[in-house]
């Protein structure tokens, strides 16, 4: 018998407040069109005055947890993928756990942006596998509406505030690629390409929190390559094959990265989780939010296999290749 960790519920939540892309038309010299055209982003959650990420995440979290038919005491670790933390410190994942009431276990947060659900899924199936944790609850969580500069058009119509959560149990499998869980795993980082997405602001640096910066173009070049580089890595670990992929689940940052993507793949959008269009780009929360809204429209069902991949600032990339 083999270890897996399996999904066994999943769970979202966004921000009440929707701002359509008509709503930059009166502050910015751009237009609903410009904006569907390039990014195929139609609107976006924006939070609330008060809302912080933690919030954002509990929210996820319980209805992660309602869907797995899990109570907080039966997770033994939460992991919160995030690039807009609360504060400094304490971790987001801390402060989820005191709002769920979870008395046990462990919390820490992971950030590696936009890819940061990637590397936190990554983490958790090693906790599952080396004995460590028999539940794990992984949350992507963002509030990237405090990092943007308003004035411009380039960034701040791109993104979204918003969480997704994932409730991983280990399993056994018999050890081949049609069981259920996290089959393979491919993550990777390049330092040298920094300048192309990055925070201006820092605490070591400006003692403030900083607006995103970001190279479009490059990043565009560089994302669809080494998103279907990375995917197609981890397929060849789980032993599979393009074919054999019922959704891709991607990070959902631009329609034409996504489209990019799985044409390179050689895989139709209509296996392709959509969600960019109502959500803009929510980071490290649009995977699992992604995850969240396929399961609930009846698209992803019991037994498909999934690629989620994503890149982020870093640059950091990778996938991991789960079977539903």
């Amino acid at each position: 018998m083999t270890l897996r960790a399996v999904a066994i519920g999943v769970g979202h939540y966004l921000p009440e407040r929707i701002v359509p892309n008509s709503e930059f038309e009166k502050t910015l010299d751009t237009t609903d069109e410009w904006i569907r055209s390039r990014s195929g982003i139609e609107r976006r959650h924006i939070a609330a005055e008060g809302e912080t990420t933690s919030h954002l995440a509990t929210h996820a979290a319980r209805a992660a947890l309602a869907d797995a038919g899990c109570e907080a005491d039966d997770i033994d670790a939460i992991i919160v993928a995030t690039s807009t933390p609360d504060l400094t410190f304490p971790s987001v994942a801390t402060m989820v756990q005191g709002q769920l009431g979870m008395t046990r276990g462990f919390a820490f947060d992971v950030q590696a942006v936009c890819a940061g659900f990637v590397f936190a899924l990554a983490n958790a199936n090693a906790l599952i596998l080396s004995g460590q944790a028999k539940r794990v609850l992984v949350i992507g969580a963002e509030t990237f509406s405090r990092i943007m500069d308003w004035t411009d058009r380039a960034t701040c119509v791109l993104f979204g505030d918003g969480a997704g959560a994932l409730v991983l149990e280990a399993q056994d499998g018999k050890g081949a690629n049609a069981d259920r869980g996290i089959l393979a795993t491919d993550l990777n980082s390049d330092g040298s390409h920094r300048e192309m997405l990055y925070v201006d602001g820092g605490v070591s640096t400006t003692q403030t929190s900083g607006y995103l910066r970001m190279q479009g173009n490059a990043l565009f070049r560089k994302a669809v390559e080494k998103l279907a580089s990375t995917a197609e890595t981890a397929l060849f670990k789980a032993g599979l094959e393009d074919s054999d992929v019922d959704w891709i689940v991607p990070h959902q940052a631009n329609i034409r990265i996504i489209a990019g993507t799985a044409k390179k793949m050689g895989i139709s959008m209509d296996h392709v989780i959509l969600t960019v269009q109502d959500h803009g780009n929510t980071s490290a929360a649009s995977i699992p939010l992604a995850l969240s809204v396929g399961k609930a429209r009846g698209q992803i069902k019991p037994g498909d296999l999934l690629v989620t991949e994503a890149i982020g600032g870093g640059l950091a990339w990778g996938s991991v290749i789960i079977r539903w």
